[in-house]
């Protein structure tokens, strides 16, 4: 078992050299539906909020597919760190399998029936009217999102991490260039509204998976992708995957189901406070931006250390990516806080959203950083080994605490919009506190490849001297 000194300074040059691209795929990400929502924000509110609650959908559809993603991280990431070809291979085909079946449900629901996704979470039918067209093509994008999602998976998991960034800068124009023209009308086109903008999100999402596969093909790399590799699994590997992957999918899943009913309540409050919803999650997601390219290079990072037996230092960059990656959200929280008028002028709304939209940044302020902590510490789980822990603790304190007190401020109570929207975060705290003590505990190291199982005693053995030690010298403190 190998432990090297890990600083400040060396745990931030490895973070950025793997962060600083992905946060900038995932910035462009979001600016591609901040895009959406600020070129649809010059119809009005109501448009805005229309494609505020389609993007609820997307998010349930992520939410879907995202346990198998998650799943194909860890173990790509140990793979990788074992450089183990025939298990990377065989991730992505069954990954591939199970993300393409949960795609092709959500497209053909979308497509066929976008009415009725959208009843589900409002009842205003103006906006259910407005946003069906827009729910409707999109919907031809799921199965190429979910695709995409899994050759950018491997990618960074490979440590290539600039192929999908390009892609997504590629990705962006062609997003704006048609919301542009279609949108309003420009060069000849047709004026289509809303729905203009959701061609331009179908066209950009066929570019980025062109462009993906593209570099995919012509990189170099030590580990390739081949058919008779994925396609011709084993069933000891079949089971290992699922018994990694349902934990997660059921998070995932039931994670989404939690924001949907949530989102049910936010849908049915009125209109200032559903258009302030859609504009606060396109600035939610710039801060994702940001902290979800730490979390993948945590993920990335912990998992090559476990996969190749330096569980130690995977223990250490799991601590450090709990401090730091906070830090950051709060920061960048803190910006958009301090610049709320100009950011939100940008969306349209009027003065009743704009006040909405400034008290809840301040609460996110507090509870987005508190929930940031959470994410990367049960992003370090996953990437370890451990799928079930951070599963149960994070579905079960949505179901007793935020869901049920959410409904009630919102559902029965009839509480002021402000109050509904701070119910939601009433978990985390504790959830912060529960994880806190499990990180510590090093029990999430689980590894998954032959190098980390060997590793394992040894590792455990670490732990206990580091406790004892930190015993005497917190005594030795208390005596003083």
């Amino acid at each position: 078992m190998s432990q090297d000194k890990i600083t400040w300074s060396s745990f931030l040059k490895l973070m950025m050299t793997i962060a600083l691209p992905v946060a900038l795929q995932n910035l462009l990400s979001t600016t591609a539906g901040m895009v959406d929502t600020i070129m649809i924000g010059s119809m009005g509110e109501l448009a805005v909020a229309a494609v505020g609650i389609c993007s609820q959908i997307s998010s349930l559809f992520f939410s879907c597919y995202w346990g198998f993603a998650g799943g194909a991280m860890l173990f790509f990431a140990q793979y990788w760190g074992a450089k183990n070809e025939r298990g990377i291979n065989q991730t992505f085909g069954v990954t591939f399998l199970f993300m393409t079946v949960v795609g092709a449900v959500f497209s053909v629901t979308a497509v066929t029936n976008p009415e009725f996704m959208l009843g589900i979470y409002t009842d205003k039918e103006h906006i259910i009217q407005m946003g069906a067209p827009y729910i409707r093509i999109v919907g031809f994008a799921y199965p190429l999102q979910v695709f995409a999602v899994l050759v950018s998976f491997f990618m960074r998991a490979t440590e290539r991490v600039k192929a999908p960034l390009f892609c997504s800068v590629a990705s962006l124009a062609v997003n704006f260039a048609l919301n542009f023209v279609l949108i309003y009308g420009r060069f000849g086109a047709p004026r289509m509204g809303v729905a203009g903008a959701a061609v331009g999100t179908l066209a950009s999402g066929i570019v980025n998976l062109l462009l993906l596969v593209v570099f995919l093909l012509a990189s170099k790399c030590e580990i390739r992708l081949r058919l008779r590799e994925m396609f011709g699994f084993q069933k000891e590997f079949f089971g290992a995957y699922l018994s990694k992957c349902l934990p997660i999918l059921a998070n995932e899943m039931l994670y989404g189901v939690g924001q949907m009913i949530i989102n049910i309540v936010i849908g049915h409050q009125d209109e200032s406070a559903i258009a302030a919803m859609a504009a606060f999650r396109v600035c939610e997601g710039f801060v994702y931006a940001f902290f979800g390219g730490l979390s993948n290079a945590a993920s990335v990072i912990i998992g090559k250390e476990v996969g190749s037996g330096h569980l130690p230092n995977a223990y250490n960059y799991c601590r450090k990516s709990s401090l730091f990656c906070p830090m950051v959200t709060f920061g960048v929280v803190g910006i958009i806080t301090l610049l709320n008028r100009s950011i939100l002028g940008l969306f349209g709304l009027g003065a009743a959203a704009m006040d909405y939209g400034k008290y809840m940044l301040l609460i996110y302020l507090l509870f987005g950083t508190i929930r940031t902590c959470n994410y990367i510490m049960n992003e370090s789980y996953r990437a370890g080994g451990e799928a079930v822990f951070g599963t149960v603790l994070e579905v079960g304190c949505l179901f007793t605490i935020s869901v049920p007190a959410t409904w009630i401020a919102g559902m029965v109570l009839r509480l002021p919009f402000l109050a509904v929207f701070a119910f939601v975060y009433t978990d985390e705290i504790i959830r912060l506190l529960v994880e806190t003590r499990y990180t510590a505990s090093g029990r999430w190291v689980k590894p998954v490849t032959e190098q980390g199982a060997r590793a394992l005693p040894e590792f455990r053995e670490w732990l206990r001297t580091r406790r004892r030690v930190s015993g005497r010298l917190r005594r030795a403190d208390f005596t003083e």
